[in-house]
This record gives structure tokens, C-alpha cells and sequence, in this order.
């Protein structure tokens, strides 16, 4: 998910994306425990899409 994307988002929606984010990347971290992963480099961009979104959940709630 694009910073842009993110900055269009309500905070009940970014709370939402947060979690279904942590989840995939946590399934996808699993499966490639499990077996290697055609493309390891999802696992990089679910990260960053986690921080992304926190991110901008902490600075929504700090103005």
C-alpha cells in the first residue's frame, strides 16, 4: 500500500488495513519458514506496508 493510498484512509480504516496487514505478513512469514517463497521480496513490502500504515495511525494520534 502506497503512502498516498494510506493518507486517503479514515482511522477505523487504517486500524483495519493494520491488521489485515500483520496477519498476511505473518501467514506469509510462516509459509516461508515452511518452504522458501518464489518472491521473498513480498515479505519486505508487507513489512514496510505495517510500518507505513502504524505510522500514520501515531501521527494522527499525536496532532
Amino acid at each position: 500500500m502506497k503512502q498516498s493510498e494510506v493518507k486517503e484512509l479514515s482511522v477505523a480504516e487504517l486500524q483495519e488495513e493494520l491488521v489485515k496487514a500483520k496477519r498476511a505478513y505473518s501467514d506469509l512469514k510462516m509459509a516461508h519458514a515452511i518452504s522458501p517463497l518464489e518472491n521473498p521480496i513480498q515479505l519486505r513490502g508487507l513489512r514496510r506496508s505495517v510500518a507505513r500504515i502504524a505510522t500514520e495511525l501515531t501521527k494522527r494520534e499525536l496532532q
